[in-house]
């Protein structure tokens, strides 16, 4: 299909039409550029939620569940999954479409596992522009869940309202996350698997650790899930110029790196490395310095 006929069913609904936009942009085409001229005419109002926390805390559970309560109010709900990829065939490694499968039949939810393929923050390098896709197909409320990486997971916050920090019950927990980083972008913070022992002092804790509001949850029973919804529906950010900025800044920096990793010198130059004829951060000044050069003959590196 053209371009055209993708944009004008995904902004008519039609799930396959969105998936291949997706696509397009993951696989950084020469089509992404006409593609988002395209998608900007169209001013995206969904509420975009970010989900991050370290692995294990249950982020996909808890998705899951407010997947299920989003679409009893009504809403259409689009979830970006961002998995680690392996360092080979830069694939996703986790298969969050399947913790999700409940809802692989509701055509009012729409699902994507996003591989990261290597890109720190947290998300993809593709993330944003995935995002601008789902704005424009209409969804209502979009879910990003973030690789769940500790230290790096910082990006969530550009494109986020609000921010929601999991973590599990455990000594010390709310302590390792203030020092990861992880509470200096949340909006929200979940004690998530609030059944086991420890999570009133976890609770305590975190307070102690943030001004936000701290919430308990069970996100496998759905417990405080409807109050997590009531803390989200509450935080509206204020929207500043520093805040568009710093949106815009991701989506040129997610751009940016798209167009490198399609680098024509991008193969030679990792070789040239490996092999020992070039240090990475002789390579990494040339692909920036030289993004259209030609290809990089290997006895000249």
């Amino acid at each position: 299909m053209d371009l055209v006929t993708l944009v004008d069913g995904a902004r008519a609904g039609r799930t396959r039409d969105v998936a291949r936009l997706i696509s397009i942009v993951e696989n950084g085409t020469g089509q992404v550029p006409e593609l988002m001229r395209a998608l900007s005419e169209s001013a995206g109002t969904a509420r975009v939620i970010g989900i991050t926390g370290a692995p294990g805390v249950g982020k996909s559970t808890t998705t899951s569940a407010l997947i299920s309560a989003l679409r009893t109010a009504g809403r259409r709900v689009g979830v970006l999954a961002v998995d680690p990829s392996s360092p080979f065939s830069g694939g996703a490694l986790l298969g969050d479409r399947i913790r999700m499968q409940e809802h692989a039949t509701d055509e009012g939810v729409f699902i994507r596992s996003m591989a990261s393929r290597g890109h720190l923050g947290g998300l993809s390098a593709t993330t944003p522009q995935a995002l601008r896709v789902l704005e424009h197909a209409g969804f209502h409320t979009v879910l990003i869940e973030t690789v769940g990486v500790g230290q790096s997971e910082i990006e969530i916050a550009a494109v986020a309202d609000p921010t929601i920090v999991i973590l599990n019950p455990g000594a010390g927990d709310a302590v390792q996350a203030a020092k990861a980083g992880l509470l200096e972008v949340a909006d929200l913070v979940v004690v998530n698997k609030a059944d086991r022992d420890g999570a009133a002092q976890t609770v305590r804790d975190l307070k102690a650790e943030t001004h936000v509001p701290v919430l308990t949850l069970v996100a496998a029973r759905a417990e405080g899930i409807d109050e997590l919804l009531e803390a989200i529906d509450a935080h509206r950010r204020a929207d500043t110029p520093a805040r568009r900025t710093a949106k815009a800044r991701a989506l040129v920096l997610s751009l940016a790196q798209s167009r490198l990793q399609t680098h024509p010198d991008l193969q030679s130059l990792a070789e040239a490395v490996a092999d020992g004829r070039c240090d990475p951060y002789g390579a990494a000044e040339r692909l920036i310095a030289q993004p259209d050069s030609a290809p990089v003959d290997s006895a000249g590196i």
